[in-house]
């Protein structure tokens, strides 16, 4: 199981929210650039970068940033946050980014989308699949759709999507634990070969291993990180040992 630190920008500052609230903002560093070299010499090889000011203002905000990281460490980063537009996805790969998550953008536009997967290739685009009580949740979480999550999920996957990731947002930023029911539900009514990275609500070390045993292919690491309840030593050991 691969694991994925998360760093979220908010005015070019690495922060953490709870539940997606942005009044709940806190400011861990204010150099994204020195959070993600210091994942990399703990043996970190992947980085999840969400512009929650692109995800606020519906386009493409903290690009800088991503391009800062892309090109001064080796890390694969997965990007996402406001991306809607064919000029959003362009400008993200062209910074640096290996993968882009879309969450919004395939609730409401499912058109251009599906067309970012037949161009781009499954590999290079993933399902942000982001649920409140198993309804998918747009908009930088402010709203919730009408979309049952696991159909959701089911749809993509017809449509070639391999990738996603599926924070219960009830559980982000509160270091309670993950939902374990919901990724075992989902990799059981899902085809085979679904990549599932779970996030949201990592608190402790040994939940990783759980995580893996139900099928994880990755899992997201935020504050968990940040407050010193799972330490990069420990990160380190396990990326050794799988």
């Amino acid at each position: 199981m691969r694991i994925i630190p998360a760093i979220d920008i908010i005015e070019g500052q690495c922060v953490r929210l709870s539940k997606g609230d942005y009044t709940t903002k806190k400011v861990y560093n204010e150099d994204p650039l020195e959070v993600a070299k210091e994942f990399q010499d703990h043996g970190i090889e992947y980085l999840h970068l969400v512009d929650l000011d692109g995800a606020k203002s519906k386009h493409i905000v903290n690009h800088k940033i991503l391009e800062q990281i892309a090109s001064k460490t080796n890390l694969k980063i997965d990007f996402g946050g406001g991306l809607k537009t064919d000029d959003d996805l362009r400008i993200a790969f062209e910074s640096g980014a290996n993968q882009i998550t879309g969450g919004s953008i395939a609730v409401k536009d499912r058109e251009t989308f599906t067309q970012w997967i037949s161009t781009y290739g499954p590999n290079k685009i993933i399902l942000g699949a982001d649920a409140m009580d198993e309804k998918v949740a747009v908009s930088g979480w402010l709203e919730e759709s009408k979309e049952e999550l696991v159909p959701f999920i089911q749809g993509y996957q017809k449509k070639g999507v391999n990738y996603v990731i599926c924070t219960d947002i009830s559980k982000d930023g509160m270091l309670e634990g993950p939902s374990f029911a919901l990724y075992e539900k989902i990799l059981k009514q899902s085809e085979s070969g679904l990549k599932l990275i779970a996030s949201g609500g990592i608190s402790t070390f040994d939940e990783l291993p759980k995580l893996a045993d139900l099928g994880c292919e990755g899992t997201i690491i935020g504050k968990a990180i940040y407050e010193n309840r799972i330490s990069l030593k420990q990160l380190e050991k396990f990326i050794l040992n799988v």
